[in-house]
């Protein structure tokens, strides 16, 4: 990024922040919103019949991506503030590898048979998530939460397997990009470094895809 700013190339970081000082910001949703709507989710739907709460789990594709870092957090923290009960497991990384979130999901359903909420902060591992949960969760009642509404997060909402996803606006998010990049490339333009560039999330549930 700092070599692209001496050369006078404008540089933007799309979904996930870039912590380089020259970037002119972010586009993408607010990351700690999703993880917090993510949070309200699985302490509403989760199956209240257990005196203990329960465990939850966690997946990121890397811990490198800032925006899953921050989703992560919020997640946590909503959790902690209000479902004490639900104790959130140490978070499994997928490389958003399709075959490694099977398997990570595989293991995980066999060590945790106490689990109740299963939260993907990714996406890019989503069809090995779902291809586990289709063959080993049947029954359990796991509140799951993803994000983007691939095909695949389509039809699993449809079948019941996730229940929430939360979509990032791609058209808007690429409209927005070219727009402040057009902006810094004004001659004489001045622009300011860090800005967020935030835009609304949305929600599909079983009930409106």
């Amino acid at each position: 990024v700092a070599t692209l700013y001496d050369e006078g190339r404008p540089c933007l970081a799309l979904l996930s922040d870039l912590s380089a000082p020259q970037r002119l910001g972010c586009v993408g949703i607010d990351n700690r919103q999703r993880g917090r709507t993510a949070a309200w989710a699985v302490r509403r739907l989760a199956r209240a019949d257990r005196p203990d709460g329960g465990e939850v789990a966690v997946f990121i594709g890397s811990h490198r991506y800032l925006g899953q870092e921050a989703s992560e957090m919020a997640f946590r923290a909503a959790l902690r503030e209000h479902a004490p009960g639900l104790r959130v497991l140490d978070a499994q990384v997928n490389l958003e590898d399709e075959q490694l979130g099977y398997e990570a999901t595989l293991a995980l359903l066999a060590r945790h048979p106490d689990l109740v909420g299963l939260y993907d902060t990714g996406g890019g591992a989503t069809r090995g998530i779902v291809r586990a949960l289709r063959e080993e969760a049947a029954g359990r009642g796991i509140v799951v939460v993803a994000h983007g509404l691939t095909p695949e997060h389509r039809e699993a909402l449809v079948d019941g397997v996730i229940d929430l996803v939360i979509e990032t606006p791609v058209v808007p998010v690429a409209d927005t990009a070219v727009r402040v990049l057009l902006a810094a490339l004004q001659p004489g333009a001045q622009p300011a470094f860090g800005q967020p560039f935030v835009l609304p999330l949305a929600l599909h549930t079983p009930e409106n895809v």
